[in-house]
């Protein structure tokens, strides 16, 4: 039996990545608690490019090829295996970034991106999008570090992200659920479970 595959999306400090792995706490061992970009030794290099080398000439259309990329060798290597093993898998980040990031921020075609992500996955759809809202002075403040190049790509770029994600979410309610992320961690993990028991009760 196939496991289920959940999503978890959102800007720069909503809480998706603690969100992410207190869902995986919650649901113990059979769980696989993965992330993108940089989950495979080939993900992890262009991360550190996409990323952190802050100084590095990247455009739009390299940076969605870069994580197209990231995305095909995760699903192959990570995803699909664990999957067929009937494991869950909680992704921090997977197709909805790339089109929010690269399509509406980097203001590329959105449905091309998408169809891009879709390539690189062979076809490899989450079973349910958890996307966590902040109000951006909130996401502001939780992040309190140096910023990567995404983080750093300015207001305006930052409020496009924030409308593609909003779009996907309202374009496919089957699949994508909006959770407000401004509350404390407990309650907004208590929401997270709520939503996610309620489209898979054999998690429950």
């Amino acid at each position: 039996m196939t496991g289920h595959f959940i999503v978890f999306e959102g800007g720069e400090g909503c809480g998706k990545s603690t969100q992410a792995r207190r869902l995986a706490e919650r649901l113990g061992a059979p769980a696989l608690l993965t992330f993108e970009p940089g989950d495979t030794p080939l993900g992890a290099e262009i991360r550190r490019l996409v990323l952190d080398v802050t100084d590095l000439d990247v455009t739009a259309r390299a940076e969605a090829l870069l994580m197209a990329a990231d995305r095909a060798q995760h699903v192959a290597r990570v995803v699909e295996p664990a999957l067929a093993a009937g494991r869950t898998v909680i992704c921090d980040r997977f197709a909805g970034s790339s089109v929010a990031y690269q399509g509406h921020g980097r203001q590329l075609v959105a449905e091309e991106v998408a169809w891009l992500s879709r390539w690189a996955a062979e076809d490899r759809r989450p079973d349910l999008v958890v996307l966590l809202e902040v109000r951006p002075e909130a996401a502001e403040q939780r992040l309190g570090r140096a910023k990567d190049r995404l983080e750093s790509a300015g207001e305006a770029f930052h409020r496009r992200v924030r409308d593609g994600y909003r779009l996907q979410a309202t374009e496919d309610p089957e699949h994508w659920v909006v959770v407000d992320g401004a509350g404390s961690e407990d309650a907004v993990a208590a929401a997270v479970w709520d939503a996610v028991a309620r489209r898979f009760p054999d998690l429950a």
